[in-house]
C-alpha cells in the first residue's frame, strides 16, 4: 500500500516521502533556510524595457529583477501596437513605471534572475483557475477515455466567469459536476481577495504566497490510492487536519500522527534510499550502475554494465542492464527533481527490437511522473534525449552549494602544475615596472615546492629584475587557491613588515564560505487564504478494488480428453427429487453458451484428428458403470434396435461459431456446467431430439442399455 511520510521534526528542512510498501517513489524537500518564491504573486513595477530581448525587467522586491517576456503579458497590461504591420512589440506593449500583478514561474538559478509572468494561475484540488487568461482552459492531458468526455460535460455545467478559464487536473476525475463547482468558488474568492488587496497596496508587495510543502504535498498527492499520511510533529499534524478538513473531509481519518521512538523515516527504512539521490553513481541491482552528472546546459546519464553478467552474451546483458536503468534513471529524476534537457547514454545494442524496448520501459517508467516529458528515441549513438519540465528547485540546488575548493568543477590541479604557473605570474609581475617586491600567498604544499625544487628559479628571476621575492605559507589555504601581490617602490618604503608579521586574515575568505545557514524570515504576504463560503459537498467514499481472480493457464493446465469427458457426462449421477415419479432436469442454458463448450472442445482436440484414438469401451469402466442408475428413455427415443436415436449434427455457414467470451464455464453454476457438458455430448454423439412433448423426460439411458449401445458403436 502506498503512504505519505512527512518528517518535520528539524526546524531546518520539512521532507514529504511518497512510498509504496518500503519502495521510495518521489520526495520532496524543502530548505527553511532558502526562501522559496515560485508560483508567488506579486504587484510588481516595470524598471526597464528591453527591445533587443523583447522582455521587460521587473522590480517584484527580491535583490535581482524578475525577467518578464513578451509573451507573458496579459492584455490588460498591453497596449495597442502602433506599428503599421500590427506586430506587437515589448517597447510599445508596457512602459517603465507600469504596475503588474507577476506571478514567479521560475526561480532565479545562478546568474539568472527569475522567469515572471502575468497570467496568473491559482491551482485548487481539482481545477487550476486562470483569471486572467480565457484562451487557456480544459482538461488535463492525462485523462483520456471516458473519463475525459465525462469530465467534459461536467465543465459545460460550470458557472465560470467570462475572462477566465480553468483546467480540470488528474484529481478531478469521477469528481461530480457539484464538487467541481465548490473547488472554483473557492478560486474564485481567493482571486477576488488578491485583487483587493492588490488595489489597496502599492509595488513590491507580496500579494499571496504559495503553500508550503506538507499543505503542497497533500493538495497534489493525496488520492485514493494512499492509504495513509503520516506526520510525525504536532504542530504539522494539526495543519495537515485542519487543510484536509477543510478541502478535502473525506480523506480526514487518513491523516495520522506518528508518535513512535524509531525515527518515521527509519521505520520504512527510506533513509538509505534518499541518500542516493544525493550520490553521482546509484547502483543498480543487477550489478551494473549509472552515473548522473548535471551541467549548465544539460544533464548527462551514463549506463555501465560494470560487473552486470546476468544474461547469457553481451546482447542480453546490455539489454538487461539497460532495461532496469531505465526504471532507475525515471526515479532518480523524480527524486532530484531535475529539469531541463536530459540524455542518456546507453549500452549499445546491435538489435533494433532492443532498442525499441528499452523505448517503452523508459516512456512506462515515466508515466507516474507529473510533470511534462517529451522522449525522443534512441539514436544510432546510443543516445536518448527527452525534456523534463522543472517543477521546483532541484534537489542539489535546495540542499547544496558549489564546493569551496573546486568551485564546482568538479576536479584541481595538482601540486607541480599549480606551483610552476605560480612561478610563471611571479615572472611576469616581477618584470613589470616600478615594481619592487612581489608576495605570493600559497598553500603550504605549494609554498615547500617553490622554496626547495624551485628555489634556484626564483633566485635567477630575482637576479634578472632586481625585485624581491617573498613566498608565505597560508596553513589555511588548500589548492588550488593563491595570491599574488605586487607592490610598487613607494608601497615597499612604506611597509616594512617582515613575511611572518604579514596578516593573512584576508586570504582566509574561502574557508569561512560554508558557515551554517540559518532559517531565513520569509514576509508575510496580504492574503494568507480564505475561508469556503459553504463546506465541499459530501462525495461517496471511494470502494477498494476488488481483487482479480486468477485465470488458470488453459495452455499450461492438463485438462481430461475428450472421451473422458463424454463418460463422465453420460453417467454422472443425477440428483433425486422426493417423489421418484416425477423428475426433472435442471434447467438448459442458452444454446450460445453450450455451443461454446462444444466449439472449445474441438478446438483443443483439432491437432489428434489425424491420429488413431484408442477409444474406451464401457467394459474398461463398468465398476462405474454399474454405481449409476439414470432414468429410462421413453419408446419415442429409442430406435427398432433398441438404440438410442441418433440426432443429425447442424451445418455451420461461414465456419464454426466462435463464442465471445472464454469465461462462460467459469461463471456459470454448477447445474448449468451440467447442462452445457451434456449438449456438447449429444452434439457429437447420441443426444436424441428434444419435443415439446419430452421436455421433462431425462435424457438419460437405462443402465442395462448403455453398455450395449457403448460396444456397437
Amino acid at each position: 500500500m502506498k503512504k505519505m511520510l512527512i518528517n518535520a521534526t528539524e526546524r531546518e528542512e520539512v521532507r514529504v516521502a511518497l512510498v509504496d510498501g518500503q519502495r521510495l517513489y518521489d520526495l520532496d524537500i524543502e530548505n527553511r533556510a532558502r526562501l522559496q518564491t515560485k508560483s508567488n504573486i506579486y504587484k510588481a513595477k516595470v524598471t526597464r524595457v528591453e527591445p533587443s530581448l523583447e522582455a521587460a525587467f521587473v522590480d517584484f522586491g527580491a535583490e535581482r529583477h524578475g525577467f518578464l517576456p513578451l509573451k507573458e503579458i496579459a492584455p490588460q497590461y498591453a497596449r495597442t501596437p502602433s506599428g503599421g504591420d500590427g506586430k506587437m512589440r515589448i517597447k510599445d506593449a508596457i512602459k517603465e513605471g507600469t504596475e503588474v500583478i507577476i506571478q514567479v514561474d521560475k526561480e532565479e538559478r545562478g546568474s539568472k534572475g527569475a522567469a515572471l509572468t502575468s497570467f496568473i494561475s491559482l491551482p485548487g484540488r481539482y481545477m487550476v483557475l486562470m483569471p486572467n487568461n480565457p484562451r487557456a482552459g480544459g482538461i488535463s492531458r492525462r485523462i483520456e477515455g471516458e473519463e475525459r468526455t465525462e469530465l467534459k460535460g461536467a465543465l459545460a455545467q460550470l458557472a465560470i466567469p467570462d475572462g477566465m478559464g480553468v483546467i480540470i487536473r488528474t484529481a478531478g476525475v469521477g469528481r461530480s459536476a457539484e464538487e467541481l463547482q465548490w473547488d472554483l468558488d473557492y478560486l474564485l474568492k481567493l482571486w477576488a481577495a488578491i485583487s483587493e488587496a492588490a488595489g489597496e497596496n502599492s509595488s513590491p508587495t507580496l500579494l499571496y504566497q504559495e503553500s508550503d510543502v506538507i499543505i503542497r504535498a497533500i493538495r497534489d498527492y493525496l488520492k485514493d490510492d494512499i492509504d495513509q499520511v503520516l506526520i510525525d510533529e504536532p504542530h504539522a499534524h494539526r495543519q495537515a487536519l485542519d487543510f484536509v478538513s477543510m478541502v478535502m473531509p473525506k480523506y480526514q481519518n487518513r491523516i495520522k500522527a506518528y508518535n513512535d521512538t524509531l525515527s518515521l523515516f527509519t521505520r520504512f527504512q527510506v533513509e538509505g534510499q534518499i541518500e542516493t539521490a544525493f550520490q553521482r553513481e546509484v547502483r543498480l541491482p543487477s550489478g551494473g550502475s549509472i552515473v548522473i552528472d548535471p551541467t549548465e546546459a544539460l544533464i548527462s546519464i551514463d549506463i555501465n554494465s560494470a560487473r552486470a553478467t546476468k544474461g547469457s552474451d553481451i546482447e542480453a546483458t546490455a539489454l538487461h542492464t539497460n532495461l532496469e536503468a531505465a526504471d532507475e534513471i525515471a526515479r532518480q529524476l523524480r527524486l532530484r527533481d531535475m529539469g531541463g534537457l536530459v540524455v542518456i547514454d546507453f549500452i549499445d545494442m546491435n538489435a533494433s527490437k532492443n532498442q525499441r524496448a528499452v523505448e517503452n520501459r523508459m516512456r512506462d517508467a515515466l508515466e507516474i511522473d507529473r510533470a511534462r516529458i517529451q522522449l525522443g528515441r534512441i539514436s544510432r549513438f546510443g543516445l536518448l534525449e527527452m525534456s523534463r519540465q522543472r517543477l521546483r528547485p532541484s534537489l542539489g540546488e535546495t540542499s547544496g552549494m558549489v564546493c569551496p575548493r573546486c568551485t564546482g568543477q568538479g576536479s584541481i590541479r595538482d601540486t607541480k602544475s599549480l606551483a610552476l604557473a605560480i612561478l610563471r605570474l611571479i615572472q611576469e609581475e616581477a618584470s613589470k615596472e616600478r615594481t619592487g617586491e612581489v608576495r605570493v600567498i600559497v598553500p603550504v604544499a605549494v609554498s615547500a615546492f617553490l622554496l626547495n625544487e624551485k628555489r634556484a628559479a626564483v633566485g635567477e628571476i630575482e637576479a634578472a629584475t632586481k625585485v624581491r621575492v617573498v613566498v608565505i605559507p597560508n596553513p589555511n589555504m588548500q589548492t588550488p587557491h593563491f595570491e599574488v601581490i605586487r607592490l610598487r617602490d613607494d608601497e615597499v618604503e612604506a611597509d616594512l613588515r617582515e613575511s611572518f608579521e604579514i596578516d593573512l586574515a584576508d586570504f582566509d575568505a574561502e574557508s569561512n564560505s560554508d558557515s551554517d545557514e540559518k532559517p531565513v524570515a520569509a514576509p508575510q504576504a496580504l492574503v494568507r487564504g480564505v475561508t469556503p463560503d459553504a463546506p465541499p459537498p459530501a462525495s461517496a467514499p471511494s470502494e477498494p478494488a476488488e481483487p482479480i481472480a486468477a485465470v488458470p493457464n488453459t495452455e499450461i493446465e492438463k485438462k481430461p480428453g475428450l472421451f473422458p469427458r463424454l463418460w463422465s457426462a453420460l453417467f454422472a449421477p443425477v440428483p433425486k427429487a422426493d417423489d421418484d415419479s416425477e423428475k426433472e432436469p435442471a434447467a438448459v442454458g442458452p444454446e450460445k453458451s453450450q455451443r461454446a463448450e462444444g466449439t472449445k472442445s474441438k478446438r483443443r482436440n483439432s491437432r489428434q484428428r489425424k491420429r488413431p484414438v484408442k477409444q474406451e469401451t464401457a467394459a474398461d469402466n463398468a465398476d462405474e458403470a454399474i454405481e449409476v442408475e439414470a432414468p429410462a428413455l421413453s419408446d419415442d427415443e429409442l430406435n427398432a434396435d433398441g438404440e438410442p436415436k441418433k440426432r443429425r449434427r447442424r451445418g455451420r455457414r461461414g465456419g464454426r461459431r466462435r463464442s465471445g467470451s472464454d469465461s462462460v464455464e467459469q461463471t456459470s453454476t454448477e447445474s448449468d456446467s451440467e447442462e452445457t457438458t451434456a449438449d456438447t455430448v449429444a452434439e457429437q454423439a447420441i443426444e436424441p431430439p428434444a419435443s415439446a412433448a419430452d421436455e421433462h423426460e431425462p435424457r438419460h439411458r437405462p443402465a442395462e442399455k448403455r453398455t450395449e449401445g457403448r460396444r456397437r458403436r
